[in-house]
């Protein structure tokens, strides 16, 4: 079975940290990795895509030294290769043009802000993950841990 990665993208450790624990909750049915840059993510994204994994979501502040979180985000959405990838901007420095930016060059699907709600991201993120399952494809059943059964069964509606 292919693997579905989250990546989260901070260039603080303890953020890092603070994320992944509480995504661990996910930790059964995918692979959540950290990353502290932008150029760091890239590397890792083109190993994940080369061994034929997913991308199934970024999650990634937006000011960090090197390549924004902005820059970084909208660089994938321009991937051809992640087309379905769903992203989250988590910051608490963005200004009000870098998240119009996020939003029109990145294509963000949900925008938080620092310090987050711990059972808001996990109800984003199942929401981000049925949307990705759905768009690439992927036999949803076998994902239903990882997915927000409203958001499924809307899609799914629609798409009956």
């Amino acid at each position: 079975m292919e693997k579905l990665y989250i990546i989260c993208v901070d260039d603080q450790r303890e953020v890092l940290s603070t994320i992944a624990k509480d995504l661990a909750v996910f930790e059964n049915d995918l692979i959540i990795e950290e990353c502290e840059s932008a150029t760091e993510a890239e590397e890792l994204i083109d190993e994940i895509d080369s061994e034929g994994d997913f991308v199934a979501l970024i999650i990634s502040d937006h000011v960090m030294p090197g390549k924004s979180g902005v820059d970084f985000l909208s660089d994938v959405n321009k991937d051809e290769r992640f087309p379905n990838t769903q992203k989250i901007l988590l910051t608490g420095l963005a200004t009000h043009q870098d998240t119009i930016e996020a939003i029109n060059s990145a294509s963000i699907n949900q925008y938080l802000e620092k310090p987050w709600n711990k059972e808001e991201l996990i109800k984003s993120v199942k929401k981000l993950l049925t949307r990705f399952i759905l768009k690439t494809g992927l036999d949803y059943q076998k994902y239903l841990p990882l997915t927000d059964q409203e958001t499924l069964f809307e899609i799914l509606k629609k798409q009956g």
